[in-house]
């Protein structure tokens, strides 16, 4: 069972949520890229899930407990005291990263409360950059609209999201595509609303990034 609830106030800028899940059937749960980081407490131990630029395909055994802060994209700042990027696609045991000790999965959000006041935030433009870059064209021209050059604008991607403004750009328009597959919306309305060329284009990029079509996607827990 996965429960998703919200985050206390010192933490509401900067995380998307809390969550738990306890495993009752045992399955292969695949992970697909969302913006986001999350800090796990799991059956190892405390880990940090890195930004995905495709498919985590995740072990599920019944009576698994998992708890987890999930931080919203850009939001995570030097909170580990590593870059997003050298944490991209991966998985990492927290005590391999220069962060902060848990003493259990209920010290989650206490321990992150204190952590991210001690630690410098995130970029101030981060939430900007990726609306721009969800909504807008080609790459040069978000960068311009933004007042950066585009070296400007790569640099500041790779620092708050991990990944470069294209895959930001491919990763936000894919998650603003399930949500509107989810909501009932045909495929044809949803590649037209969220800027592909065409259907068969949302199609290939669905594929890429979750390793799937996006029906069965949906279709999943």
């Amino acid at each position: 069972m996965y429960l998703e609830w919200a985050p206390s106030p010192a933490l509401a800028g900067r995380v998307a949520c809390l969550w738990s899940e306890t495993v009752t059937a045992g399955r292969v749960q695949p992970v697909v890229p969302d913006g986001c980081v999350d800090l796990i407490w799991g059956p190892g131990g405390p880990q940090v899930a890195g930004p995905d630029t495709g498919p985590h395909p995740v072990r599920m055994v019944p009576g698994d407990r998992y708890f987890g802060i999930r931080f919203r994209p850009g939001a995570v700042g030097e909170l580990f005291g590593v870059p997003m990027e050298a944490i991209r696609d991966q998985r990492v045991p927290l005590a391999d990263l220069p962060a902060f000790d848990l003493r259990g999965p209920t010290d989650l959000e206490r321990a992150t409360a204190i952590r991210l006041g001690e630690r410098p935030g995130p970029d101030p433009a981060a939430a900007a950059i990726a609306r721009a870059l969800r909504t807008g064209g080609k790459v040069g021209e978000v960068a311009s609209d933004l007042g950066l050059s585009e070296r400007q604008l790569l640099r500041r991607c790779l620092t708050a999201f991990g990944y470069g403004p294209k895959t930001v750009q491919r990763v936000t328009r894919f998650q603003r595509a399930l949500r509107l597959a989810g909501a009932g919306d045909s495929l044809a309305q949803v590649a037209v609303a969220c800027g592909y060329a065409d259907q068969a284009h949302m199609s290939n990029e669905v594929r890429r990034l979750a390793g799937m079509p996006l029906g069965q996607l949906l279709s999943r827990p």
